[in-house]
């Protein structure tokens, strides 16, 4: 089984920085490099690059009141790819890198997600 992991390219587990802007406030993300990669085709689909896209997920985040000093963001990040390819492997999102994700009925993809209890 472990082979099936330690296998991985190392590129796609190298962390590397990246400096944006969140309300005009210059500020450091560092994550994985495959990470980096998922928040690219996430935001490409809805023709958006990765610091507005990553600007909009703090966003909204902050307007839900489920940001605070306690949230780690770059945690909420890296959920955030994997539910993204956990919903892709249950159909409710389409693998077509194509459609936009922003044409898709969130009620409709998320209603078959079980929320697991932490």
């Amino acid at each position: 089984m472990c082979q099936i992991f330690i296998n991985a390219n190392p590129k796609l587990y190298a962390s590397r920085s990246r400096s944006i802007r969140l309300h005009g406030v210059a500020t450091s993300l560092r994550l994985e490099n495959l990470f980096w990669n998922i928040l690219e085709e996430i935001a490409t689909r809805d023709g958006l690059s990765v610091p507005l896209l990553v600007s909009r997920l703090h966003d909204e985040l902050l307007a839900s009141g489920q940001l605070n000093e306690h949230t780690n963001f770059t945690s909420f990040l890296r959920v955030s790819c994997m539910r993204y390819q956990q919903l892709q492997l249950a159909g409710r999102i389409p693998t077509d890198p194509h459609q936009p994700l922003r044409d898709l009925d969130s009620r409709w993809v998320l209603a078959a997600e079980h929320r697991p209890s932490a």
